[in-house]
């Protein structure tokens, strides 16, 4: 089940959303009064939902040559409109991440679908995905670890994103056809449930023209064993950001390269567990990507 929404946030927790630095804050607050902290029965400062949407939206004006003496004397009103326009024009590529955090925070799939749709005027669905929900994903990775956001807020923006990546590769694969005999198997660990990157790779799969078999999440080994009985050439791909664990990867990668890799196979790795791992110690069956671009590129 998800966590209770998150409702109370410290200083530290508007620096890691905001990205901008706890002492400015202080300061906005002290010479222009835009955030009024709470306070705990035990004296201890915390700010509220409403302020942390009112900083993000804030910083998105800022961000876009607003001054802050000025912000400060807009209406309450006034600041979520001068977003939502803001996020309407073309100009706004670059407030991306900053509204989709916004949107997130909100539970807002509107302002999502909006800031995606300017996006989309401008870029093509693979620049969008690449420059801005990869860093924003990394972004998201980060305040769930701090504790800054919870799970629900995780949820929320990646279902998001999976309808995008969805309806991608449903015109991809309406319009191209099959036209290499390599297949790719796209799978994740048992209780790896991080899909997004997975879903992309299988985009870009068909995308080149190769056939795919896309698992998804929380695959048993032996159900690749079903797989690797029906085709030769065979690419499995997975992806690790929790699982396996650092002490339990070195042996899940050689049961994969033993049972499951024939000899005319590959296992390819990509996530953020690769980042840690010993991966000199890795059969050479299996080739690892640092990013999902370093794998598209060897499509």
């Amino acid at each position: 089940m998800l966590n209770n929404i998150k409702s109370k946030f410290s200083i530290k927790d508007l620096e890691n959303l905001s990205g901008i630095k706890a002492h400015t804050i202080r300061i906005w607050e002290k010479r222009y009064n835009i955030l009024t902290p709470k306070r705990t029965e035990t004296n201890i400062r915390y700010y509220d939902v409403d302020s942390l949407r009112k900083l993000l939206n804030i910083t998105l004006l800022h961000r876009h040559g607003y001054k802050i003496s000025k912000i400060s004397t807009f209406p309450e009103d006034k600041i979520p409109t001068l977003v939502s326009e803001i996020v309407s024009r073309k100009s706004a590529g670059h407030h991306a991440i900053n509204a989709f955090k916004v949107a997130m925070m909100n539970f807002d799939p509107a302002m999502f679908h909006q800031t995606y749709n300017v996006l989309l005027s401008e870029k093509s669905f693979r620049e969008i995905f690449n420059e801005v929900v990869i860093p924003l994903m990394e972004d998201v990775g980060i305040l769930w670890q701090s504790g800054t956001i919870t799970p629900a807020h995780e949820h929320f923006i990646t279902n998001l994103i999976a309808q995008k990546v969805m309806i991608n590769l449903e015109k991809v694969q309406a319009t191209s056809g099959i036209t290499k005999d390599r297949v790719f198997v796209l799978f994740l660990p048992m209780n790896e449930l991080h899909e997004l990157g997975l879903m992309y790779v299988n985009y870009e799969v068909a995308l080149h023209g190769y056939r795919s078999v896309y698992l998804g999440e929380s695959v048993p080994m032996e159900n690749l064993r079903e797989v690797k009985n029906l085709f030769d050439d065979i690419v499995f791909v997975s992806s690790f950001t929790v699982e396996p664990t650092h002490s339990e990867m070195q042996d899940y990668v050689e049961r994969l390269c033993d049972e499951i890799v024939t000899k005319d196979s590959q296992l390819w790795l990509l996530g953020r567990m690769m980042k840690d791992a010993n991966t000199k110690r890795f059969p050479s069956c299996v080739k690892v990507f640092d990013t999902i671009g370093e794998l598209v590129d060897e499509l």
